[in-house]
């Protein structure tokens, strides 16, 4: 069973629904005992950071995040939580990834950055990304973008070079939406169960 983090930051419907087609057993909650009862976690989120993280606080879900051995897929904002701060009012993250999440220039394109994008370099062969390459598409909606470093697998580029896809350790996160995706976006699901299950 994969467990959906539920912690009003938008999304859940649409997670919850790509799961169901690829016929995967799942819940929604923000119960610590059943999160514990999970194989692995995603970790949502469509919104504003400073009251995400709030909320994940007032849950005690920061800590269980912090803390968790279980494979942990966050999405968009759900995967910009992961590091330790951003510039969205000034909020502070999870810390598990080195990095302060940085806004895009406007005076250079529009923001948020929004469509469909490739990776412009993909590097490693880690499990989440396997079977793809730089031609896949997915779907982007994100005014604030990750650094570049070392627990960056996948870039994508828009007015400058982000993180496209990090992983450290049990921690994995995309900042596109894999659930609007559409075939791709589905292989990625499926490989984050594969990691789950084994």
């Amino acid at each position: 069973m994969i467990a959906i983090i539920n912690y009003d930051a938008g999304n859940l419907a649409s997670v919850s629904n790509a799961l169901s087609r690829l016929d995967v057993d799942h819940i929604v909650t923000n119960k610590k005992a059943e999160l514990g009862r999970a194989e692995g976690v995603v970790f949502p989120g469509v919104g504003h950071a400073k009251p995400a993280m709030e909320s994940l606080r007032t849950n005690g879900l920061d800590r269980w995040i912090k803390q968790t051995d279980k494979p942990v897929l966050g999405i968009c904002l759900g995967m910009q939580l992961l590091y330790e701060a951003s510039e969205e009012g000034n909020a502070r993250g999870l810390a598990i990834i080195p990095g302060t999440l940085k806004k895009f220039d406007a005076s250079d394109s529009k923001v948020p950055h929004m469509g469909w994008n490739t990776f412009s370099e993909l590097k490693g062969t880690h499990p989440l990304v396997h079977g793809f390459d730089a031609d896949h598409y997915f779907y982007y909606v994100h005014s604030y973008y990750a650094p570049l470093n070392k627990h960056t697998i996948a870039s994508c580029r828009y007015t400058t070079e982000f993180a496209s896809l990090v992983c450290k350790d049990n921690f994995m996160g995309v900042q596109f939406h894999p659930e609007k995706s559409g075939p791709a976006g589905a292989r990625l699901l499926e490989n984050f169960m594969r990691i789950c299950r084994t």
